[in-house]
């Protein structure tokens, strides 16, 4: 069984025990959450789809950590004008476990 999900803007297809990094949510490591924006819900050949979410679907999954992902370098240039900037980032994700998908 598995759902697409939404969380942080992106939309995610998870299956029981599975683990994902998504952007950053304020729990605590070994915190449970529900996530009850499920946008569908497959069963081998089965697939329910929500219009634009699946009415009673949830998904529980437990936070295992929260990190950073690797830095992104940005850099900027305009010829003959003698400008240059460097930037970097490095964007916060939590690190989930997928537990029970409930349709």
């Amino acid at each position: 069984m598995y759902a697409v999900i939404k969380t942080g803007g992106k939309q995610y297809r998870v299956s029981s025990g599975e683990k994902i990094h998504v952007e950053q949510i304020a729990a605590d490591v070994g915190q449970e959450i529900v996530i009850d924006q499920v946008l569908a819900v497959g069963n081998g050949s089965e697939l329910k789809v929500g219009t634009p979410l699946v009415a009673g679907a949830t998904v529980t999954a437990t936070v295992v950590a929260h990190g950073k992902h690797d830095k992104v370098r940005i850099f900027k240039m305009r010829r003959r004008k003698h400008y240059q900037k460097r930037q970097g980032h490095r964007q916060l994700f939590t690190e989930l476990q997928i537990g029970n998908i409930l349709a």
